[in-house]
């Protein structure tokens, strides 16, 4: 056990060894033991009850997703997806969508458990976003509307983050994954979006990644992810939230 644990990047051996002695380590639910034996490709490790991923052949890519490409596997329309930016194999699935025309950072993988993790409406990874809106800067009414909840038409978001950052320009962090729900909430204050972007998802960002390049996640980032996806994350406001879809 404490061999995985210091491959992925947890810490020393020996560092690995105390977490495991001091009961900090579970194995498929149950608290680790020294010298434990394990199968990294089918077992589920946990640190302080945030997932681990360890199975030797996952991979995870940041990629910067540009306009015009659909964020699926497959378009049954023969649409560029966003599978044509990264490596054919191993073979990898977009974690949440972005729409056709939203551009940012998207997190890819083979890695199911993680994607369940960070999609999943009860988690309520933060999101960021730079929308550029229509009719230049809101009104300090529609902006604390958008920070106390807007009301769609599939209820009331919860609230946002919000931000100026220059005449018609907003900066967006949400915590649930509607789809368009950022377009939809700048619609309903009377600001549609011209261009939006996604710039953080949970604690990882990189503003230096062009647009349609990818790199790989390092082991902090991926572990990063999991404990902000992980059970002390769960959504901190109210408002009804969907599987990840946003945009």
């Amino acid at each position: 056990m404490q061999k995985v644990l210091a491959r992925v990047g947890i810490g020393s051996r020996r560092a690995c060894e105390g977490l495991i002695a001091a009961g900090r380590v579970r194995v498929d639910g149950e608290i680790a033991s020294l010298g434990r034996r394990i199968d990294p490709a089918t077992t589920r490790v946990e640190v302080d009850g945030v997932l681990v991923p360890v199975a030797p052949d996952l991979v995870y890519y940041l990629v910067n997703k540009p306009d015009g490409l659909i964020t699926t596997a497959d378009d049954p329309q023969g649409r560029p997806t966003v599978m044509t930016l990264v490596p054919h194999e191993p073979r990898v699935f977009p974690v949440g969508r972005l729409d056709r025309e939203t551009e940012g950072l998207l997190v890819m993988t083979n890695d199911g458990a993680l994607s369940q993790l960070l999609t999943h409406p009860s988690h309520g990874v933060a999101k960021e976003y730079v929308a550029e809106v229509a009719g230049g800067t809101p009104a300090p009414g529609a902006l604390r509307a958008l920070r106390q909840g807007v009301e769609l038409e599939d209820g009331p978001t919860a609230p946002a983050e919000v931000g100026v950052l220059a005449p018609g320009v907003l900066r967006l962090v949400i915590h649930e994954g509607r789809n368009r729900q950022v377009r939809r909430m700048c619609s309903a204050v009377g600001h549609p979006v011209r261009r939006l972007v996604r710039t953080r998802i949970g604690p990882v960002r990189d503003p230096n990644l062009a647009p349609g390049r990818w790199r790989p996640l390092a082991p902090d980032e991926v572990r990063a992810l999991a404990a902000a996806a992980g059970p002390r994350s769960t959504a901190r406001r109210g408002g009804r939230r969907g599987p990840d879809q946003d945009r």
